[in-house]
């Protein structure tokens, strides 16, 4: 799907703030933040109600963008963003964070429903359809807690001790739907343990 593609549009899901940072929720900033650190993307752009950033890899343009719009309201900034700059539903590779998933687990998936991940909801709604790449990160289930709490609510002191390689194992992945294509990067890492 992605592997004829010239221009991406990786699209790390969260809210913005201060009181949002590492947060669960917001496990596509982390993994869009380190994909754009590795390719010296500064996310230093304010448009499209997008934090965001453009650059190249191996002869494709990338586009790293961060909606500031908060979760329910993602489709805005990424359909505003693709629109402007003619990127292709099969250029788009949203990421987000997956409750069904257990925490360190990520997962490559190249269409479907939102699986009730308000974020990407609202990206299928604002695009008219969900072809679009997934890079979905495991948060794990809460349990008896609250799931609103649970996704808003920091990293536990055992997750944060492998959540750096869970993020650059993501950012990882990302380079590979890019350079090889979706494909390659689900045999790569999908099911495959941190």
């Amino acid at each position: 799907m992605a592997d004829s593609c010239t221009h991406f549009l990786v699209a790390g899901l969260g809210n913005p703030g201060p009181e949002y940072a590492n947060t669960r929720h917001n496990a596509g900033f982390l993994a869009a933040d380190e994909l754009a650190v590795r390719l010296g993307i500064p996310l230093s752009r304010q448009r499209f109600d997008a934090q965001f950033g453009q650059g190249w890899m191996a002869g494709k343009k990338v586009t790293i963008a961060k909606p500031t719009t908060y979760m329910n309201l993602s489709g805005r900034a990424v359909a505003a963003i693709m629109q402007y700059f003619g990127i292709e539903a099969n250029g788009l590779i949203v990421v987000h964070d997956d409750l069904d998933l257990d925490f360190g687990q990520i997962r490559i998936k190249e269409k479907g429903g939102d699986g009730g991940h308000k974020g990407v909801k609202s990206i299928t709604s604002a695009l008219g359809g969900g072809d679009f790449v997934r890079l979905r990160i495991g948060i794990g289930r809460p349990g008896q807690k609250d799931v609103t709490s649970f996704v808003l609510g920091r990293f536990d002191l055992q997750e944060k001790e492998i959540l750096d390689k869970v993020i650059l194992t993501a950012a990882n992945a990302l380079e590979t739907i890019i350079l090889k294509g979706t494909a390659a990067g689900m045999n790569q890492f999908n099911n495959k343990p941190i």
